[in-house]
């Protein structure tokens, strides 16, 4: 039986919640936690609730069916191992189909040890970086595993991270995250189940070009960026799990007819906080062993819609480029959330009247400029450009920092955000410091920090795919996750793959006609 609203002071042990249950059903002997949240709104009186499963019994879920094709399809080719790419392998894998995962990047082995030398020398890598390579861009994030979709595959998502080394608690907190450092564990597990299992994985190997022919796959080639060499493979399906920021492979695609749209998104910068003063904002002088505070805040005061994106608290604001000459950053924490500042995304809306010139890719061009500008300003070391919250709301460069030290591994210049940003941008996150400061005091902190720029909210392009989710412009092509424009951060891309993989086992449940390809 579920039994909801159960509530515990932080500090409590959760082995109470079983005599509390049991007071609601005249006796119980074992719970399984469903959900957990913090009901934080009286700073008086904080506490855990929570809904669980009881029973008088041991409770243990079921094991997930996952239904077998009756007819393995020729080679099924993954490009991409993001939460979309890996999710989609291991899911045909479970129904008896052995993928071909290639990935642009390297090992997240390959891939810490690269970002560390780019930190520190400033030699990127423009295939192997925070937004290329094992586990894809989430995999150098927070690992927030939160989303406002409703798709019945996050459960499976939740359930497959904690499978594969995620935290437990992952399946049941309000709010889950891994952190930066238990995914990479997590994203190894899994690349070592898709092994053991008859599926093939390949580093340094990038989707070079698609073949069509007659409105339907054919074969791929791939290069393998060790040595150069190109190869033609036949595919009789392939998987775009290719990530937000691979423009080059939307250029590809585009040049060989596939049909695809610009989309509306997002731009701005990192904003960082002493996690203290958060936490303070947050949670009053409440006592007892809470969780480092979050945030999540939507401000309408300016010509655009701001919000934060992507909070991190007790993390780092990452060096993410993944072109020569830009500057792009985005957030990162471990899972103790130990560090002392705390960071967010805050971002305006950008409407395609402010870059579409009637190139599907002039979303790319966009977010480009704006990067290159960031680098330029930084002194075109890929430092970024910084700047107190007092002196962006005045107009000026900053000339020293306050309290709030910058977390920017690769380095950080003084600059004037507002002359880099489109103007709209800049005066809609002025009116939005302002507004959201009512609402979180302290957030308009004069010495918290601006870091430039925030570009890859998400995909500027959407590749259309029909009913079946293969591309309208090729049969066995299948464009799946944030870089296709059908998802937003780790679970909703994760969930995608699943769903991807569903709709190619669903091909091959039943014998067809073989004249039909």
């Amino acid at each position: 039986m579920r039994i909801d609203d159960l509530r515990l002071r932080p500090g409590e042990s959760e082995e109470k919640l079983v005599r509390l249950a049991a007071k609601k059903l005249r006796g119980c002997s074992y719970i399984r936690i469903l959900k957990k949240s913090l009901d934080a709104r009286d700073k008086s009186d904080i506490r855990w609730v929570y809904s669980v499963e009881a029973d008088r019994r041991p409770i243990v879920p079921a094991a997930r069916a996952y239904p077998a094709v009756s007819r393995r399809p020729a080679r099924v080719i993954v490009a991409g191992s993001g939460p979309a790419g890996l999710f989609c392998a291991v899911r045909l894998l479970r129904s008896g189909i052995r993928p071909l995962v290639v990935e642009r990047g390297g090992t997240v082995e390959e891939r810490a040890a690269q970002n560390e030398r780019f930190f520190r020398e400033h030699i990127l890598d423009e295939d192997c970086n925070v937004q290329f390579g094992e586990g894809g861009a989430g995999t150098f994030s927070d690992g927030k595993l939160n989303t406002q979709t409703r798709d019945a595959r996050n459960r499976e998502v939740l359930d497959t991270f904690v499978e594969f080394g995620a935290p437990p608690e992952v399946a049941y907190l309000n709010k889950p995250h891994v952190g930066s450092d238990r995914l990479r564990a997590v994203v190894r597990n899994m690349r070592r189940f898709i092994l053991e299992n008859g599926g093939e994985v390949r580093f340094h190997c990038r989707l070079e070009d698609v073949v069509v022919r007659g409105g339907a796959l054919r074969g791929v080639v791939l290069r393998d960026l060790s040595t150069g060499r190109e190869e033609r493979a036949d595919a009789s399906e392939l998987v775009l799990a290719i990530g937000h920021s691979a423009r080059d492979t939307f250029r590809m695609l585009l040049e060989r007819g596939f049909s695809m749209q610009a989309r509306e998104f997002a731009v701005g910068v990192r904003i960082e906080h002493l996690q203290a003063n958060i936490d303070l904002a947050q949670y009053g002088r409440a006592r007892g062993p809470l969780p480092v505070a979050d945030y999540k805040l939507v401000s309408h005061a300016g010509e655009r819609t701001a919000f934060t994106f992507c909070m991190c608290p007790g993390g780092y604001v990452m060096p993410a480029a993944s072109e020569a000459g830009g500057v792009v950053t985005n957030g990162m924490s471990n899972y103790a959330r130990d560090a002392v500042n705390a960071n967010s995304a805050l971002l305006a809306q950008v409407r395609l009247a402010d870059f579409d010139r009637g190139h599907v890719l002039d979303g790319v061009a966009f977010q480009r400029s704006l990067e290159r500008a960031a680098f330029r300003a930084g002194g075109e070391t890929y430092a970024a450009p910084v700047q107190r919250v007092e002196d962006f709301l005045c107009g000026r460069t900053s000339a020293a920092f306050g309290e709030v030290l910058p977390s920017y591994a690769a380095g950080a210049a003084m600059g004037e955000l507002g002359a880099i940003l489109p103007a709209c941008v800049a005066s809609s996150l002025r009116a939005a410091l302002t507004d959201m400061d009512r609402r979180l005091r302290g957030f308009a902190h004069p010495d918290a920090l601006l870091t430039g720029v925030e570009t890859r909210f998400s995909s500027p392009v959407r590749i259309l795919r029909g009913p079946t989710l293969e591309s309208v412009s090729a049969a066995g092509v299948y464009p799946c996750g944030e870089g296709c424009g059908y998802s937003g951060g780790i679970t909703s891309s994760a969930a995608d793959g699943i769903r991807v993989a569903e709709a190619i086992c669903a091909k091959y449940a039943a014998p067809v006609d073989p004249s039909v390809r």
